[in-house]
């Protein structure tokens, strides 16, 4: 059963240090430990990989496997990953999702 990967990049109306810290730390508190989670990350842009290739348009990045489209499904509907949304909405500028199955 392949995995799925849930790639969540956010670009933020405050773009600090500060606020980049605080999308994180958000992150972690409402999206990490979640049942079925593979590998979970969340950080900042890179700063110091600045190829012309580099897409460098967000500040916060999110990266979750899962183990299989049911613990993702769950995931979406979880209280906590809903209430991380609603917190953290007001500070995003965009939004952009990459999700991709993985053998």
């Amino acid at each position: 059963m392949p995995h799925v990967v849930h790639n969540v990049f956010f670009a933020l109306n405050d773009n600090s240090p500060e606020s980049c810290q605080r999308q994180v730390a958000a992150c972690d508190k409402y999206l990490k430990g979640h049942d079925g989670v593979v590998y979970y990350s969340a950080g900042v842009l890179c700063p110091s990989l600045a190829r012309p290739v580099n897409d460098r348009a967000f500040d916060v990045a999110l990266h979750v496997v899962f183990d299989s489209m049911a613990s993702h499904d769950a995931y979406q509907a979880h209280p906590r990953h809903q209430q991380f949304i609603t917190e953290s909405k007001p500070g995003w500028k965009q939004v952009r999702v990459f999700d991709s199955e993985v053998g």
